[in-house]
């Protein structure tokens, strides 16, 4: 997990660097071609090179320094290229987007160069290939479509509104409980999709087969993020928690829930924001955190660092670098907030769940929530051995390239939530 600036961050798993200005809306010289050359300079490590392309937005926090010191790390831990394809264009309001799919020998990764009028890159993005070049996600063995139903719905009625999806068991006598699924960082959608897997669908087809409904949606920086990017006083309120009180509402008032067993399951960035969440709505029939941090961004940061292979100077520029990046008034909120000292004060149970294997959310955290809440009996931890920061299993040290391999939410990570809510009256 890392927190960043709404819409100019990469996913999740990789360290973000996603950075652009504010542009005019006219078409673009040659998207393509800028692409491409800029494509081949980053492959090559010729960053100066690629520095003079960027706008002078982009040159003031994505220097040479940067790039070497923290994408090229990044870049060399996926191993060799293989093959890369041609840029696909997208218009972006006042930008055109190339995006180059590059085959590297253990994941595909597609680049997204935001060029703007003049022919400058605005924004550099890169994350785990879309489903054009990834497996298809497929039902995992423990969902059974054939129990649930689901329905769009909307989060939201003003100018923030966001699309969303309820799970509703099918064969339910009376009103069920409920669940809403609150994302990691990053502009994610409500599958919270990363390359070939998607574990809030499968978190939501599990719980559905077992009698939960569950509440999914659109992030806010995923379907907003060229209005958003804008703004100056930008905090996590607005990346996370304002939809997330909404999102509990909506469940709250659906006939087929049970109004007054409603949860909140917070996922890293999620789980770190559950204990503000759920001050903001004191009516949670309980509270599930899943790879949720204790520690300030900056020690966070500083383990993902690491696992990409920087030490000594090179370290403290890198997470320098990167914290720059971060809006003043973001980094601001962030400073005065303790997550730990937030969930002292919640009535509500909790359910406290971490993957052994998590390089973004360490076991260091889970620890900190355990000497956090010792003696509170409304707390329930627990530790998977073989699981990652997505709750997918493995073996060995989990790394970014592990996320582009499709897989699923671990079965005993479905069956102890659920059987946590079923428990909770």
């Amino acid at each position: 997990m890392f927190h960043h600036r709404t819409g100019r961050a990469a996913s999740s798993w990789l360290i973000p660097m996603l950075l652009s200005g504010l542009l005019l809306a006219q078409s673009p010289p040659d998207a393509s071609a800028i692409s491409r050359r800029a494509m081949s300079l980053l492959l090559a490590g010729r960053y100066s090179e690629l520095e003079d392309m960027f706008t002078p937005e982009m040159r003031a926090q994505l220097t040479e320094d940067v790039l070497r010191s923290q994408i090229a790390p990044q870049m060399r831990s996926l191993g060799a290229v293989e093959q890369a394809g041609e840029p696909v264009i997208q218009p972006a309001g006042s930008l055109t987007v190339a995006v180059i799919n590059v085959k590297f020998s253990s994941a595909a990764i597609d680049w997204r160069f935001s060029v703007n009028h003049q022919g400058k890159i605005a924004g550099l993005f890169f994350q785990p290939a879309d489903a054009a070049h990834s497996p298809v996600w497929q039902h995992p063995a423990y969902s059974r479509p054939e129990s649930f139903r689901e329905r769009e719905v909307t989060i939201g009625d003003g100018a923030w509104k966001l699309p969303g999806t309820l799970a509703l068991p099918g064969n339910a006598n009376g009103a069920v409980p409920g669940v809403v699924l609150v994302h990691g960082s990053g502009p994610l959608d409500r599958d919270e999709t990363i390359g070939a897997n998607k574990p809030f669908r499968d978190l939501a087809e599990g719980l559905a087969s077992r009698g939960i409904a569950v509440l999914r949606y659109e992030k806010r920086t995923k379907v907003y993020a060229s209005r958003m990017a804008g703004f100056k006083d930008f905090t996590v309120q607005q990346e996370t928690v304002e939809d997330a009180v909404k999102a509990v509402a909506l469940l709250r008032a659906q006939p087929e829930i049970a109004a007054s067993r409603v949860f909140l399951l917070g996922h890293s960035l999620g789980g770190y924001m559950a204990p503000r969440i759920a001050q903001q709505d004191a009516r949670l029939a309980g509270v599930i955190l899943l790879a949720a941090n204790v520690r300030p961004l900056e020690d966070l940061l500083l383990d993902q660092l690491r696992t990409i292979g920087l030490s000594g100077p090179d370290l403290e520029k890198a997470k320098a670098d990167v914290l720059r990046s971060l809006p003043e008034s973001y980094s601001s909120d962030l400073k005065t907030y303790n997550p730990a000292e937030e969930a002292r004060q919640i009535a509500a149970p909790m359910l406290i769940l971490q993957g052994e294997r998590d390089y973004q959310v360490t076991m260091t955290d889970f620890n900190l929530w355990k000497s956090a809440l010792a003696g509170n009996p409304n707390v329930t931890f627990h530790s998977f051995p073989s699981l990652n920061h997505l709750f997918l299993p493995g073996q060995g040290p989990s790394t970014p390239a592990e996320y582009a391999q499709a897989s699923h939410v671990d079965a005993e990570v479905i069956d102890q939530i659920a059987g946590w809510v079923k428990h909770v009256h």
